[in-house]
């Protein structure tokens, strides 16, 4: 039985993309060490459910899945913007942009949560709290190193960076290559208008 590690997602601008570029070039000449695998700006994405391993025999009845809990959200729009990091800026582990999103964001989220769930997927352990990753703190950090993270992070300052339709939710096939982890699209649902 074949398997492919899986995750449903939305695809951000490339304008945005660009931006969140920028602010991790920037934030990489503050800290050009290994402390931080940085995430490259065209794998940044808003997560709605990480899947892990899909068998290929599972997809069919997936896609149904995920076109009826879809198709049941119309588009809305999220601005996007603001730096922070989990569990704190004072000791991160997880670099994020914020999204700032009306309730529809959730509602989505949450029925490709229950739909998938369903399925047989594991539930979310924690809750859901929009977000872009730019780059994760490495376990092997110091405690030095990620307080020195965190004091850049903390004289750092992140605006608005734009706002963002959204329209259609992909589901990704995340391939884990030796020069980081390539993500394919394999289906793109469109919300309602």
């Amino acid at each position: 039985m074949a398997v492919i590690r899986s995750f449903i997602a939305i695809d951000i601008p490339s304008d945005i993309q660009r931006k969140l570029d920028e602010i991790s070039t920037e934030l990489r000449s503050k800290r050009p060490d290994s402390a931080v695998r940085w995430v490259p700006s065209e794998n940044i994405h808003l997560t709605l459910k990480f899947l892990g391993e899909v068998s290929t025999n599972n997809l069919e009845i997936l896609t149904k899945i995920l076109q009826s809990a879809v198709s049941r959200h119309h588009c809305f729009q999220i601005k996007i913007g603001t730096l922070g990091a989990f569990p704190s800026v004072r000791r991160p582990r997880v670099i994020w942009i914020g999204i700032q999103a009306p309730p529809d964001l959730s509602s989505l989220q949450h029925s490709i949560e229950a739909e998938t769930i369903r399925l047989g997927y594991a539930a979310e352990e924690r809750p859901f709290s929009a977000h872009l990753t730019l780059g994760r703190v490495s376990h092997n950090a110091s405690p030095l190193e990620v307080r020195q993270i965190g004091d850049i992070l903390s004289g750092y300052t992140v605006g608005e960076l734009g706002i963002a339709l959204i329209d259609r939710v992909h589901l990704f096939r995340s391939d884990l290559e030796p020069g980081g982890a390539v993500y394919t699209s394999l289906l793109s649902l469109p919300l309602s208008k």
